[in-house]
């Protein structure tokens, strides 16, 4: 399913983590929707990977267009934002795989593990969304300044969604980023990557760590 993907809409792309996902997939050869909910942001944002990265393949649009327009979307809004964003865009969603990297973080104690009532962000995103479409979630515990950097991560990525395929889909994503990317379940396990970063922050602060990261240990049988 991946080699059909030749477009990405990152809907909040103008913050750090979107800008450093929308950096790296440029540079692998996709085309990058980056959406905000002004068309001025998301052009800016645009802008300035092409200032960087003359060559890409990166256009700014409204959220929903960028929804409409592309062929598998990302989703790095802040928390308190994620339901508005996905009804605003859903007329857009329909058939797709929605990557879901919202964390349910609640400020001032974002240091402290705060899940939604609906178990998890992704959980919530699905119920907004309905069955037409597959939430994925990933990416949560990747630190937004190494994607906006030019080394390797030592992170790994864990992926949850109800649908094998789609998870095979955004795993050949993470991959293409040169990172290592693992089945971790169905959505509902999207709940441990999602608390996970809300440690990961705290250990951050504590040991004074950039962007501290997972690991996954142990090698998957041969196939």
């Amino acid at each position: 399913m991946v080699d059909q993907i030749e477009s990405i809409a990152i809907l909040g792309g103008t913050g750090d983590l979107g800008g450093g996902l929308a950096r790296q997939w440029s540079r692998a050869g996709y085309k990058i929707l980056i959406g905000s909910r002004t068309l001025e942001k998301a052009e800016a944002a645009a802008k300035a990977l092409l200032d960087e990265f003359p060559d890409l393949n990166v256009t700014g649009h409204e959220n929903l267009d960028a929804a409409t327009t592309a062929d598998l979307v990302v989703l790095t809004v802040p928390f308190a934002h994620q339901i508005s964003t996905l009804e605003t865009v859903k007329p857009g969603l329909t058939g797709k795989v929605l990557v879901d990297v919202t964390v349910p973080l609640v400020p001032p104690k974002v240091g402290t593990v705060q899940l939604p009532a609906s178990g998890s962000a992704a959980e919530a995103a699905q119920a907004c969304l309905g069955d037409d479409v597959q939430v994925v979630s990933a990416f949560q515990n990747v630190g937004a300044q190494h994607l906006n950097e030019d080394h390797a991560i030592a992170c790994d990525v864990l992926v949850t969604g109800n649908k094998r395929a789609a998870r095979d889909t955004v795993i050949s994503l993470v991959e293409v980023l040169g990172l290592k990317g693992w089945h971790a379940g169905p959505l509902a396990n999207a709940a441990a990557a999602e608390a996970m970063t809300s440690v990961l922050i705290t250990i951050n602060r504590h040991h004074k760590i950039e962007g501290a990261g997972i690991l996954i240990t142990g090698e998957p049988a041969a196939s």
